[in-house]
């Protein structure tokens, strides 16, 4: 049995370009749209209020990232140092 992109006659080759084309045309007309909604002043404020979610976000999974890092570095060596005083 073929592969459907065979019956139609495209390679994987082809297939892998024009996706590539759709993702890079997507992301220069969302870019070029970002930049109008940003020229507008409500867009403007739309996108710093878009923006500062993002920031507290990111900042709050940073610092859940270094608590768990810190579990982590003072996990074992605690460990380590019950076992020593039996």
């Amino acid at each position: 049995m073929e592969d459907a992109r065979d019956r139609r006659g495209h390679d994987e080759e082809e297939v892998t370009v024009r996706s590539l084309l759709w993702f890079a045309v997507g992301t220069t007309a969302g870019f070029v749209l970002a930049h109008l909604v940003n020229k507008d002043p409500r867009g403007h404020e739309m996108l710093a209020e878009i923006d500062a979610r993002i920031t507290e976000f990111t900042d709050r999974i940073q610092d859940a990232y270094h608590e768990q890092q810190a579990r982590f570095d003072t996990g074992p060596a605690a460990a380590g140092s019950a076992d020593d005083d039996r």
